[in-house]
């Protein structure tokens, strides 16, 4: 069967998927548990087609009628409609995808990378197709995002995005903050209990929360921004005495992804944070996700729940299956989603924001002013200073008005050069205050 739109509208809509591991069995298992209520939503039965796996002898949690090593069989067969990605990785994903898009079929993935690459690319050929590429599952697992993004906020202008897009993260720092564990133990909980890889250096050090950064500041801002343009620094240098002290002066430490728009340039940016405990975002505890996006018109809006696992994220690609289904049997265009404004990113150093700079140095006269001299002679303004002694070493906290990167980067390396200055202990970004 086709989908071209000259043909009658189908009679029923089948479905083709490349992966079957834990996305791609919740999808299946969804798309057999609740046919019924589907069919009635799509206005016809939605069918689970032929299925491509690595090992066909590999037990599943779901029963499959017709798995194939093949997955050109998917990607090929004339009787399939819409064809859903779950393999994730750049290739050999991309060039089935693109496959499927040459034949018109219509296009469902969960492939965050692939989409914070060649999103852009694909989009433009799925459009030339008359086909739909749909994406919601990318970003945030079963949390409604890329679709309030991209029309329901059409007609505000969005300011800010920012959120905890990792779970696996949010779990290490909650288990750090209520547990007082360290960051190696809390990684190591998080490995027993599935929520981390055996080489999870593609959670910690930001590079998951960096693609799906990527996507939502294209989508907010209307320009093109891939992975790579955005900054990232992980949550392996985070203590639990940098959370220990963030809790005592009234912040909560999180990964957070953020891209704001300053009128002329975007910037986009993932990163530990300290906020405000009172922020919504302090609240979000263990794997749970949540985006908080800031608009001229809705002002705060935030949207929190589960960011992985086979459900949540199966249930984004089956709700993205539905809409291409929905599409197919109207025989309506499907709208070109790709980005139509050019926006220079804004260069890391750049970033205005408020710091808190942790330092360790020796507790007598006269320290706490040769210190915040080095902070004035590169006009980066103190906010505040909390001081705690331990003996003949004082622990000084800084917490900064807004100041420019690059300017706080210099009072950092001048502050190293002090005899007085111990050891620089952290130095962590601010949000949710005055910027």
């Amino acid at each position: 069967m086709t989908s071209s739109s000259d043909r009658d509208p189908p009679e029923r809509v089948v479905v083709g998927m490349l992966g079957c591991g834990t996305v791609g069995t919740g999808v299946a298992r969804l798309l057999l548990d609740n046919r019924d209520r589907i069919a009635d939503r799509v206005g016809v039965p939605v069918i689970l087609g032929p299925v491509a796996v690595r090992n066909l002898s590999r037990r599943r949690d779901v029963e499959i009628e017709r798995l194939t090593s093949d997955p050109h069989e998917v990607t090929t067969d004339p009787d399939v409609d819409i064809v859903i990605e779950v393999m994730g990785g750049i290739e050999p994903a991309r060039s089935l995808i693109v496959e499927a898009l040459e034949a018109g079929k219509s296009v469902v993935t969960a492939n965050k990378e692939l989409v914070s690459t060649l999103g852009e690319e694909l989009l433009q050929l799925a459009h030339g197709k008359g086909a739909r590429l749909e994406y919601e599952a990318a970003v945030a697992g079963g949390i409604p995002i890329i679709k309030p993004l991209r029309e329901s906020l059409a007609g505000d202008r969005v300011r800010r995005v920012l959120g905890i897009l990792n779970g696996t993260t949010n779990y290490i720092l909650t288990q750090m903050t209520e547990h007082g564990m360290a960051f190696g133990e809390a990684l190591a909980a998080a490995q027993r209990l599935g929520f981390a890889e055996a080489d999870p250096t593609a959670d910690v050090e930001g590079n998951d929360a960096a693609a799906k950064a990527a996507i939502l500041a294209s989508l907010a801002f209307d320009t093109r921004i891939v992975a790579g343009d955005v900054y990232r620094e992980g949550i392996s240098r985070v203590t639990a005495s940098d959370i220990a002290f963030a809790r005592r002066m009234g912040y909560v430490i999180k990964l957070l992804a953020i891209a704001d728009d300053d009128g002329s340039r975007i910037g986009a940016r993932v990163h530990p944070c300290l906020i405000p405990s009172d922020h919504p975002l302090a609240s979000v505890r263990d794997s749970f996700n949540a985006v908080f996006v800031e608009a001229d018109a809705v002002d705060d809006l935030m949207l929190y729940g589960r960011g992985a696992g086979a459900l949540p994220t199966g249930s984004a690609v089956v709700g993205d299956v539905v809409s291409a289904a929905r599409g197919l049997l109207s025989g309506e265009q499907p709208p070109a989603h790709g980005t139509r404004h050019s926006k220079p990113i804004r260069p890391f150093d750049e970033l205005v924001a408020q710091y808190s700079v942790r330092l360790s140095v020796a507790d007598r006269p006269g320290v706490l002013a040769e210190i915040a001299s080095v902070f004035g002679a590169q006009e980066v303004s103190i906010k505040s200073v909390w001081q705690e002694d331990t003996g003949e070493t004082a622990q000084l906290v800084f917490i900064t008005h807004a100041a420019r990167e690059r300017d706080v980067q210099r009072t950092v390396e001048q502050l190293r050069s002090l005899a007085s200055v111990r050891d620089i202990t952290s130095v962590l970004r601010v949000e949710g205050g005055e910027v």
